[in-house]
């Protein structure tokens, strides 16, 4: 059994494996070879009323060989940002500090391999998102990307963003001045392209190809009315979905699937909502009270990446169309895949902390 820590999949781990290692995944799942579930939150009130206790859990595994259990343990919170926007902050323990495990584990043998840091590792895998999105999506030709958010989600979606699209100019806002100064400079070095930091976040919509927010808000941040024909949309945090007028404006909307539903519940159909929600007790200040995500948006615009691969749907039909795309509740087939290439990585390398099996196995029957 390994433990790998952030550092060592930051060495390991490139954007070319997350995007390999997702996009089969989905479509494992898509042909019955792969599994997954919607996230599952438990919320428990703490003793300040302005706070939560959440845990949250994905998991998925396929044929392949791996499994994986996503684990995370926050307290919530909710802020007023400098831009008058709400964010959703957490920590573990004490602020700056979180607390997020990846349990990996061999089908063949039920063993454990590793426990993961999930912290590159998740920003990568959303990122990754974001590039396949784009590379299906969004024009050949797409050159400009406009950015809503400087974190490091913003970091690893121009990793994959450049990995499938010729980028040469980055536009991009974020509400805290010197936190969008210094992501541009990064970009700029990091990627030998044109950075143009804005002032005000109308300004990242001009001549952009593709338009990504990617932030901690709890509403919508995009606007829709400011999107130029032919943009391909990404949307990340903002309640969960883009606003009204970009969802109006969307030509063609690809989801990258839905978990299957349950054994012995199949006449359901598939389970479309991202999560799903336990809680005691009311919402906290701030927080809407949801106890689902939306299901899938859009049906009369939707395709599926499988779908897409096997030619039984059309994505972009013209360079005009505006598009968006988004995973789905496809957060526990991530997990198994990604982890499962970092593994191998990190194993090939002789890395990571090895700790003994029978910390973790025991005789007596569970």
């Amino acid at each position: 059994m390994l433990m790998i820590n952030n550092d060592v999949v930051s060495q390991m781990l490139t954007m070319d494996m997350t995007l390999a290692a997702l996009e089969q995944s989905y479509l494992d799942v898509a042909a019955g070879r792969g599994i997954c579930r919607p996230r599952i939150d438990i919320g428990i009130p703490t003793e300040d009323p302005d706070k939560l206790y959440r845990w949250g859990t994905m998991e998925g595994g396929s044929t392949r060989g791996y499994f994986a259990i996503r684990m995370k343990s926050d307290i919530i919170h909710y802020e007023n940002a400098p831009d008058g926007s709400r964010t959703q902050e957490k920590y573990c323990g004490e602020p700056g500090l979180f607390c997020g495990l990846i349990l990996l584990t061999d089908v063949q043998t039920g063993r454990p391999l590793a426990l993961i840091n999930d912290g590159v590792l998740q920003h990568m895998r959303v990122g990754g998102d974001g590039g396949i999105g784009a590379e299906y999506m969004s024009r050949e030709d797409s050159h400009v990307v406009g950015m809503l958010g400087s974190g490091g989600m913003a970091e690893t979606h121009m990793q994959a963003l450049t990995a499938v699209r010729d980028i040469r100019k980055l536009q991009v806002y974020s509400p805290t001045r010197a936190n969008r100064e210094a992501f541009g400079a990064r970009m700029a070095r990091a990627y030998g392209i044109e950075v143009e930091v804005c002032d005000r976040p109308e300004q990242i919509y001009k001549g952009a190809d593709i338009v990504a927010s990617l932030t901690d808000a709890t509403r919508p941040v995009l606007d829709g009315a400011l999107l130029e024909p032919g943009t391909h949309v990404i949307n990340i945090g903002g309640g969960g979905l883009p606003d009204p007028a970009t969802l109006d404006r969307v030509d063609v909307y690809l989801r990258f699937g839905d978990s299957p539903p349950a054994r012995g519940h199949e006449d359901a159909g598939p389970m479309d909502d991202e999560y799903l929600t336990w809680r005691i007790g009311d919402t906290v200040a701030g927080e809407k009270k949801r106890s689902r995500a939306h299901g899938v948006m859009l049906p009369e615009k939707r395709v599926t990446l499988a779908d897409l691969k096997a030619g039984r749907a059309r994505g972009r039909t013209s360079d005009s169309q505006i598009t968006w795309s988004e995973r789905g509740n496809l957060q526990g087939a991530q997990f198994h895949a990604v982890a499962g290439a970092t593994y191998e990585a990190v194993t090939q390398a002789g890395l990571g902390h090895e700790m003994p099996d029978e910390w973790f196995l025991q005789s007596i029957r569970n």
